[in-house]
């Protein structure tokens, strides 16, 4: 059996007369609107959600949000898709976004539609639309009409999204445990190199038990008495990706990540330029990225940390800072709380450049100025190193469970493999935790 995105589904966007303007949005209120940008990769952050006027939203009725709605991007970066759960409030959408509702469930599951939108199934339709001519990133209407699923019975269905969503919460939990792991990483930091209430000699908060405290021009602030500023390339060696453009290539070239692939939670390789292998060495011989290292975006969204934590490392970088930080290990979890710290924060905007397009040079990097105490500094790596590891193995698990659901996807859905088999390939990570509860 075959269903039509387009026809057989309810697939509404908002009409282009009544979108919004920036300042059209409020600080806060009752009413919330979903964007490109709060709309993320299978999820959406309410966090960021904006907000408007009970008359905006009520003018179209059309896009209100309901629960199980499944938002997909069609402006920018299209194709993103989230779903909506546990509303608490009432929501609408920007005009880069569509609202597709399923409305046929006794022949269509509503997860095995979003887990179909999630796959190389749908990514592939999107670039063979692109194909066609317009080189605007602008999903129509009419694109997802040509969108047809072949689909098995509901029962079936619901049997593969149920190993499929184990595999998800599986994900989603580690996700959460690193939050709170990184909240804890954070306030160690902030309590030892910012309130400078390490333990002293005798084991007491250094500033709150009287530890002398000197004025430091450079950082214009107080720093404990003995402490160095230094320049961040005196500490580890400070790199950037490359500065030429090389020739793209299919799908089955190496990732080149650029800033805009940088994002809080890793890096997002859905829309990454991929590249030949001369290139890819080419590049690697001035600016490879090793395991334990940290990158830094550059250009427009200045500031985004990441740091690299994976074993196997097969793409290049351009427009992306590298801090060699595989090198000297001790100061590598202090260096990445640096980056997102107090100091740097006040550091960065007064050394970004361009009028159109914002950057911060690689000079201006290595010329970081960092709070530098090494006893400090190791105690805290020997403290810290259990969050980190734990940290680290998570999203190792995470990587490889994601790669693991990603396989699994097309091959259940284009019957490669049964549900059957899919149970013994998950057999082992079920073992480790995750929750899979038969539908």
């Amino acid at each position: 059996m075959k269903i039509n995105i387009g026809r057989d589904l309810y697939l509404k966007g908002r009409i282009g007369w009544k979108g919004l303007s920036k300042d059209e949005y409020l600080d806060e209120g009752k009413y919330r609107i979903i964007n490109g940008y709060s709309l993320r990769e299978g999820y959406i952050d309410w966090s960021i959600a904006g907000y408007i006027t009970k008359e905006r939203y009520l003018e179209s009725p059309e896009i209100m949000l309901k629960n199980g709605d499944i938002l997909i991007s069609k402006d920018g970066t299209i194709g993103k898709v989230g779903i909506v759960k546990n509303l608490n409030c009432q929501a609408t959408v920007a005009s880069g976004i569509f609202v597709l509702r399923n409305i046929v469930p006794e022949k269509l599951d509503t997860e095995y539609l979003f887990q179909y939108l999630k796959s190389n199934n749908f990514k592939n339709f999107i670039n063979g639309v692109k194909a066609e001519g317009s080189t605007i990133n602008h999903l129509y209407q009419r694109d997802l009409i040509k969108l047809e699923i072949e689909v098995p019975s509901v029962i079936y269905q619901r049997k593969i999204t149920s190993i499929l969503l184990a595999l998800d919460n599986k994900i989603e939990l580690n996700n959460k445990m690193n939050d709170e792991l990184e909240s804890i990483a954070k306030t160690l930091y902030d309590y030892w190199f910012v309130q400078f209430d390490f333990p002293d000699a005798n084991g007491k908060p250094y500033k709150s038990s009287g530890g002398k405290m000197v004025w430091n021009e450079t950082l214009k602030r107080e720093i404990p008495e003995g402490w160095e500023v230094k320049k961040l390339s005196s500490l580890v060696e400070v790199k950037d990706g490359t500065h030429d453009s090389p020739k793209y290539i299919s799908d089955e070239g190496y990732p080149l990540i650029t800033s805009k692939n940088l994002k809080k939670t890793g890096i997002d390789f859905t829309e990454t330029n991929r590249i030949s292998k001369f290139d890819f060495d080419l590049i690697n011989q001035r600016s490879k990225v090793d395991t334990g290292d940290i990158l830094f975006s550059m250009i427009g969204n200045i500031g985004t940390v990441y740091k690299i934590e994976e074993e196997i490392i097969n793409f290049a970088i351009k427009n992306v800072a590298l801090f060699k930080t595989s090198s000297n290990p001790v100061i590598k979890n202090y260096l990445f709380q640096y980056l997102h710290g107090y100091d740097m924060q006040r550091y960065v905007p007064n050394v970004i450049s361009g009028s159109i397009q914002k950057f911060i040079a690689l000079g201006s990097l290595r010329n970081t100025p960092i709070l530098f105490k090494k006893a400090i500094i190791e105690e805290f790596n020997n403290i810290s190193f259990s969050i980190y590891s734990k940290l680290k193995n998570n999203l190792r698990q995470n990587q490889e469970l994601a790669q693991l659901r990603d396989w699994l996807l097309p091959m259940l859905m284009n019957g490669q493999i049964t549900v059957g088999e899919a149970e013994v390939k998950i057999g082992m990570v079920a073992e480790e935790g995750v929750e899979y509860k038969k539908r």
